[in-house]
């Protein structure tokens, strides 16, 4: 299958959106796909998710490397990312099945994780009386210490490879769409 450059694209169908924005795209594909007969992927949406896609890799990796500098007793991005869950739960605790549709890790990565999280002393596990099939999984003082220690570190990142380059217009925005998108999938999960 050959691909449509980047420079062929036609970005005058895409309005404000940089050229190396654009995807290659195939050429034996329409730039406009009907998915169903509902649905319709277009130039400027799939636009939008490349945008999203890159944008989010780029910005996770800037913080990071925020993370590692700071150095000291800070947990990793993907740790923190599983204890403000839990931060913000009911009782501090969640369901591994809950904790798994909240993060973005399989259901055995989050397994492992969750391991890695115990043995530091961050998280515990204790049974679910509504399901003994599985189990809550338990934010310990030690787990809301170091979100504490982690947060300015992480908020610094944020700020400098997220917030700085959104505007608070766009912000409102893109927050009204990707709660929109995060919803019906929840929806249809």
């Amino acid at each position: 299958m050959q691909l449509l450059h980047k420079q062929q694209c036609n970005h005058a169908s895409v309005p404000n959106v940089a050229p190396s924005t654009i995807l290659a795209y195939p050429l034996a594909v329409p730039r406009t796909v009907a998915v169903s007969p509902q649905l319709e992927l277009d130039e400027l949406r799939l636009a939008a998710w490349r945008a999203l896609l890159t944008a989010h890799a780029a910005a996770v990796r800037g913080i990071e490397r925020e993370l590692d500098r700071a150095g000291g007793d800070l947990v990793p991005l993907s740790w923190y990312d599983v204890l403000i869950e839990l931060v913000d739960a009911a009782g501090h605790r969640l369901s591994q099945r809950d904790l798994t549709r909240s993060v973005v890790l399989t259901r055995s990565g989050l397994s492992r994780l969750i391991d890695r999280l115990e043995g530091a002393g961050l998280v515990r596990r204790e049974p679910n009386l509504a399901d003994r099939r599985s189990e809550m999984i338990v934010l310990t003082r030690a787990g809301r210490d170091a979100v504490r220690r982690t947060w300015p570190a992480y908020a610094r990142g944020i700020a400098e490879h997220f917030a700085r380059h959104v505007r608070a217009d766009e912000a409102a925005v893109l927050t009204a769409a990707l709660e929109r998108v995060r919803d019906a999938a929840k929806r249809d999960a």
